[in-house]
């Protein structure tokens, strides 16, 4: 058999990875668990725009993902979390400068047609169904998901709301650690499965899953922009930034946010997928999927934006 050249074989290897490759670029984007079924959707539509390009996408709770990046330095293109505040909190300044506030959603409580009670739960009564004895309810990790701390605030505000002193107290105290998971999605699984009768959730998830849902009073689903003080009598402690610390959040109305981290592999690859996420095309999926896009987005500080996406804010 002949051998070859010497310097032939290194050649030859590079050659075929570049082959294998296609010579295209992949994005990768980090994101919340509640935007998989949407950034997917746009993943697709963008590829198909560029075929050169590669959409990578992984979800976790969105405290978890921002993490990712500032504690193990994982290399990201895009981070898309359910908490604008989130990227403030953790990112600023060392891993980002900026972002975007670009989809809303709305809390509910999801359930199947086999959860206890379920032709009995309304707007007024859900939380007395819940606290019924032998009723499994759950929801996500208050200090890797914003679902979970959102999920807390809800039942600050259901106590004041329903004139119910000493309701959160009860709630938190009826739901074991075991039907609390990383993120809500994961919450899903287990109402499918008979493990929960109720999981609190963001509408999006419980549309994209065909889940039957409860729509709750604005005055605590926290999506209504116009009631933001009110919602703000709601508090939650969680960890902080650095280990050993923890942070006290506000109750607020839910609010999307995307960033580039300054060490984006592909940022122009990450511009140009924004500029598609933040477009007609964009907005049309994110709204089919269940999250209203905020049109125009709200950018953190347009002086620091950058000018391949200042067209998509207000001015």
């Amino acid at each position: 058999m002949k051998r070859l050249a010497p310097g032939l074989l290194p050649a030859l290897v590079l050659l075929l990875a570049v082959i294998g490759c296609g010579g295209g670029e992949t994005l990768t984007i980090f994101h919340a668990g509640s935007l998989a079924m949407p950034l997917d959707e746009a993943g697709e539509a963008f590829t198909a725009q560029h075929p050169d390009v590669t959409v990578q996408t992984e979800g976790g709770g969105s405290r978890t993902t921002i993490r990712k990046v500032t504690e193990l330095g994982k290399p990201a293109d895009v981070v898309a979390v359910a908490d604008y505040l989130a990227i403030e909190e953790l990112m600023f300044p060392d891993h980002a400068d900026w972002y975007l506030i670009f989809a809303s959603n709305e809390m509910v409580i999801a359930y199947t047609e086999d959860a206890k009670y379920q032709d009995e739960i309304t707007a007024d009564n859900w939380y007395q169904i819940l606290l019924r004895d032998g009723v499994e309810y759950g929801h996500s990790d208050a200090n890797a998901d914003p679902c979970g701390y959102r999920t807390l605030m809800l039942w600050q505000l259901a106590e004041a709301y329903y004139g119910e002193p000493g309701l959160y107290q009860k709630l938190d105290e009826g739901c074991p650690k075991k039907n609390i998971r990383p993120k809500s999605v994961e919450l899903i699984a287990l109402l499918q499965a008979g493990a929960l009768d109720y999981a609190f959730e963001y509408r999006s998830v419980a549309m994209q899953h065909d889940q039957q849902y409860l729509a709750l009073p604005d005055e605590i689903d926290l999506s209504d922009f116009a009631l933001a003080d009110y919602y703000a009598q709601a508090e939650v402690e969680v960890t902080g930034k650095e280990p050993g610390t923890s942070t006290t959040l506000i109750g607020a109305p839910i609010a999307y946010g995307v960033t580039i981290p300054r060490n984006a592999p592909h940022p122009e690859l990450a511009l140009s997928f924004l500029q598609f996420l933040l477009g007609p095309e964009g907005q049309a999926i994110m709204a089919d999927c269940g999250q209203p896009p905020i049109v125009p987005a709200i950018a953190s500080d347009p002086d620091r934006l950058p000018e391949e996406l200042k067209e998509f804010v207000l001015p």
